[in-house]
């Protein structure tokens, strides 16, 4: 099997490059010709994903200068393949030499290994994080498609760092409130002892890991299907197939095991001839298919695998050794991770909305 590099059926995305290579890149096929593409909303996409913000990211200094190569004409999609480029200007593949021979825990080296039989040991190659530099460009334009077509906006924020969490009302967050601290929570009675968390375990040569919680509103009825292709099913895909997920849970999630069906269910309600429902536990999907409710669900993000510290791993011979991490890492990878859950829900999204157009007469 080769490298799974592409995602969506209508709205499809094939992003491309290595984390030291000499840039990365995404062609997307489906989108809707005549939209009026702003690159100044990608490149504002970017610049929050963009390491080097803080102290507390990675360090790595990248400008991460876009290239549109093809797809527009006079500012206006094609209909053709779009094609976007970021050059990697502070690429250091020889700062990786001494993990050639050896396997970094909690890492894909081992299982990239085994499964293709070589591996790019020059910081992951594809199974780095750099790699969602092309799904921010790709999701910015599903965004302004979505803009353009619905009356959909999403958004997504730090919602826990370790032990520390907010439960502030995702209605009531927007984007000046995310972007108002470096740890992007909205939360700010919490955002500071989040920041000094994600400090300490910076200073400690550690890393913590937490969850950020992605919110839809305006969204229409009937997005989605049931059996394979369920909306939550392909929202779940997408967010684990980002680095450092390890769980993703919609509406009350793994809480509403707690409940029974009579305090779970949301009872419908009618006004105006709009049907509703007084309570939104499904999260704003029933059997698959979008109700028309807020969009609302969670992602968890494990600690940074890399970290100063030294560990016990083995080499590719299977000896063992200590390994102390060199080069510039997160020590929480939740900040930077913000627009990247923003971008993934807007490509789920936008591929739901362009199926939709052609279920019923």
């Amino acid at each position: 099997m080769l490298v799974s590099s592409s995602f969506g059926e209508i709205f499809k995305v094939t992003s491309f490059g290595e984390s030291h290579g000499p840039a990365v890149g995404v062609v997307i096929d489906g989108c809707p010709a005549g939209l009026h593409l702003d690159l100044g909303l990608i490149d504002t996409e970017l610049k929050r994903r963009r390491t080097g913000q803080s102290k507390l990211v990675s360090q790595r200094k990248e400008p991460d200068v876009l290239e549109a190569l093809s797809g527009l004409f006079e500012g206006r999609t094609t209909g053709t393949p779009l094609a976007f480029l970021v050059k990697n200007a502070d690429h250091r593949p020889e700062a990786y030499s001494h993990l050639k021979d050896l396997y970094r825990p909690s890492h894909a080296d081992f299982t990239y290994q085994e499964k293709y039989g070589l591996r790019d040991y020059r910081g992951g190659g594809r199974s780095s994080a750099r790699e969602t530099t092309a799904r921010v460009i790709a999701g910015s334009v599903a965004k302004q498609v979505l803009s353009e077509m619905t009356s959909i906006t999403s958004l997504a924020w730090v919602s826990s760092i370790g032990a520390i969490s907010t439960d502030i009302a995702p209605a009531s967050v927007t984007l000046e409130m995310v972007e108002s601290n470096d740890v992007r929570c909205p939360d700010f009675s919490v955002a500071t002892d989040m920041i000094q968390l994600v400090d300490q375990a910076r200073k400690d040569g550690d890393s913590v890991g937490g969850v950020i919680t992605g919110f839809a509103t305006g969204m229409p009825s009937g997005l989605g299907a049931p059996v394979f292709d369920r909306l939550e099913a392909d929202l779940g895909k997408a967010m684990l197939s980002l680095p450092a997920t390890k769980g993703f849970e919609i509406g009350s999630g793994f809480a509403g095991t707690l409940q029974r069906g009579s305090q779970h269910n949301d009872a419908f309600t009618s006004k105006d001839g709009a049907i509703r429902t007084a309570t939104n536990n499904s999260g704003g999907v029933q059997g698959g298919i979008s109700n028309g409710e807020d969009l609302v669900f969670r992602v968890a993000f494990k600690p940074t695998a890399t970290i100063s510290q030294a560990q016990q791993t083995v080499t590719t011979d299977g000896e063992q050794v200590e390994l102390e991490a060199k080069g510039r890492h997160d020590p929480c990878v939740l900040p930077r991770a913000v627009p990247i859950v923003e971008a993934m829900c807007a490509l789920v999204l936008v591929d739901h909305v362009l199926r939709q157009r052609t279920t019923q007469l």
